[in-house]
């Protein structure tokens, strides 16, 4: 066990009321999680301390060079009151190889787990309780070597903050219209989109404001090279039910593994729902659209967990999914990942962990 240090705050924010719609990602809790690593000591002075403005050096090489890795989890407040995380074992594992590809070092699986475990625990209070609201957990870490020059730090920061969240979507589960992208690029194979960094998102925002401004709620990506191939949302990976079949993009080194997304995976295959991960091109998706086939369209991500798509646009074909209305597959499995998020449904062993 690491000994973590701890520092309670002596100011405790006021805590957003039970009647106010919580937009996501703009309140914090009172304590975040810190520790520090040092080329050649390792990782040192594990704490939980009051959220708190970072003071960082102007030529701190997170700035110039974009040397930073984040995760999302989420915890939640079951109805016999206790504290559970979705998984956090899968973004553990996914930070360390995110980690690799960025060259920064690994953060030890313990190290992790306990700092989730203490900041949670300490701010606990703040998991709100209304339905289809949550405790946002963003881990991330940033190279800190005061340095203008490209190569790997040699210090790092790691923390934990936590925001009490709504829908990620204003619209709830009503289904979303999506805008499949033809002129940006957000990742190539060999690249680091199968990595969750920040270059990855800024990358996609020109067209993200060119959907919205269409109307469109996000944007599905295409392959890098061929411009073709379904890649991923913006903020969520991307399934289809075509004749009776789920099925989602393969990961191709360009392509984020979602947690959500494999959940799913694991939840057909549990079923006896047919599905399959495979390389699929937009114009089969546009095929299947036109021809009736395509039965279902969802995105799944640990923001959203699963939000139906009820159309897709691609260049001037408009494409409206399942009459407009979230399908059955999609309705199950939204209630079965929430269910167990919840401590409703027992899921498999090890989906959830219980914050002490």
């Amino acid at each position: 066990m690491y000994n973590i240090r701890i520092e309670r705050t002596t100011c405790p924010k006021e805590k957003p009321g039970a009647d106010n719609p919580l937009k996501f990602g703009t309140i914090f809790t009172d304590h975040m999680f810190i520790c520090d690593y040092i080329e050649g000591q390792g990782w040192v002075d594990p704490r939980v301390v009051p959220y708190q403005p970072l003071s960082l050096d102007p030529s701190c090489m997170v700035f110039h060079y974009g040397q930073e890795m984040f995760e999302g989890l989420k915890a939640y407040r079951s109805e016999d009151g206790r504290t559970l995380m979705f998984r956090p074992d899968k973004n553990i594992e996914r930070a360390a190889r995110s980690n690799k590809r960025l060259c920064m070092p690994e953060i030890p699986k313990e190290l992790f787990m306990e700092g989730l475990q203490a900041v949670v625990g300490i701010d606990k209070d703040w998991v709100p309780t209304k339905p289809g609201t949550s405790l946002y957990v963003r881990p991330f870490m940033i190279a800190t070597d005061p340095f203008l020059g490209v190569r790997p730090s040699s210090t790092y920061k790691f923390m934990i903050i936590l925001s009490p969240v709504g829908a990620y979507y204003e619209s709830g589960l009503d289904p979303v219209k999506i805008w499949i992208e033809d002129e940006y690029v957000r990742a190539v194979k060999g690249g680091i989109g199968e990595a969750k960094t920040g270059g990855n998102y800024v990358a996609s925002l020109s067209a993200q404001v060119k959907a919205h401004d269409e109307g469109y709620a996000q944007v599905l990506w295409l392959d890098g090279v061929h411009r073709k191939y379904i890649e991923e949302v913006g903020a969520m990976n991307i399934f289809f039910k075509i004749n009776g079949v789920v099925v989602t993009p393969e990961l191709n080194g360009s392509i984020l593994p979602g947690v959500t997304r494999q959940s799913t995976i694991d939840l057909c295959k549990m079923w006896g729902i047919p599905v399959e991960e495979k390389r699929i091109s937009v114009d089969e998706i546009v095929e299947a659209a036109k021809s009736g086939a395509m039965e279902e369209c969802f995105g799944t991500g640990t923001a959203a967990v699963v939000s139906p798509v009820g159309e897709l646009r691609y260049e001037n074909e408009k494409m409206v999914i399942g009459g407009g209305a979230i399908g059955p597959v999609t309705q199950r499995i939204y209630d079965t990942i929430t269910g167990i998020q919840l401590g409703k449904i027992e899921g498999p062993e090890g989906w959830v962990v219980e914050i002490k």
